[in-house]
């Protein structure tokens, strides 16, 4: 008699084990749909409250006198970019001067300033551009691609570039290149031998 009257029933058991396991069903579910919203409120928040774009700095290149009428320079900044600056008139002012990426969008070349033909180009594929940095020619042309701009400004006839202000903190660019020249072979490796002969 005492046996049984210890013994619990299995039926007790067995509700014990579903409400356990209904209480674990619904907390997963609470869990995931907790989750799930507070993504959608991280995506939309990104849409209603966008980034603010970093901060920029102004950057000394050169006198701006140094740089010739149809000349260019080949810049790189502290971050490692690198950057056509070209004098395309004969003014004293800023729109006379352009600051172009000097990477080829199409695959990554190095582009520079042919004042002869009032363009920049691309050796590689045969990349045109026309002097805003627009493209006209070649693969690049072709698919709509154009160099990234870089704004510049004159004060006391000095040249500066803007740059992110980490990069300002990072210090000083340099001019690696001046002159009117093809700048380098780019990443085509058929076309580095090429270069190699023409410098020596």
């Amino acid at each position: 008699m005492s046996d049984e009257s210890s013994s619990t029933p299995p039926e007790t058991h067995e509700g014990s084990r579903r409400d356990t396991m209904s209480l674990l069903t619904n907390a997963g579910m609470f869990v995931g749909l907790a989750a799930a919203y507070g993504t959608l409120a991280a995506f939309m928040g990104r849409f209603v409250y966008p980034a603010k774009p970093p901060a920029k700095g102004w950057m000394f290149v050169t006198q701006a006198e140094k740089l010739g009428v149809g000349e260019s320079i080949l810049y790189r900044t502290p971050s490692g970019a690198t950057v056509n600056i070209a004098r395309q008139g004969s003014g004293s002012d800023v729109a006379n001067y352009v600051a172009l990426s000097s990477t080829c969008p199409h695959l990554g070349c190095q582009v520079h300033w042919e004042p002869q033909n009032n363009r920049f180009f691309c050796p590689c594929h045969n990349g045109i551009f026309d002097p805003s940095g627009k493209a006209t020619g070649g693969p690049p042309g072709e698919a709509g691609q154009s160099l990234p701009t870089y704004p510049l400004r004159i004060a006391d006839r000095l040249l500066y570039i803007e740059v992110p202000v980490e990069e300002v903190a990072m210090g000083q660019g340099q001019i690696i290149e001046s002159g009117c020249g093809v700048s380098g072979p780019g990443h085509d490796p058929c076309l580095a031998a090429v270069f190699a002969e023409r410098r020596t």
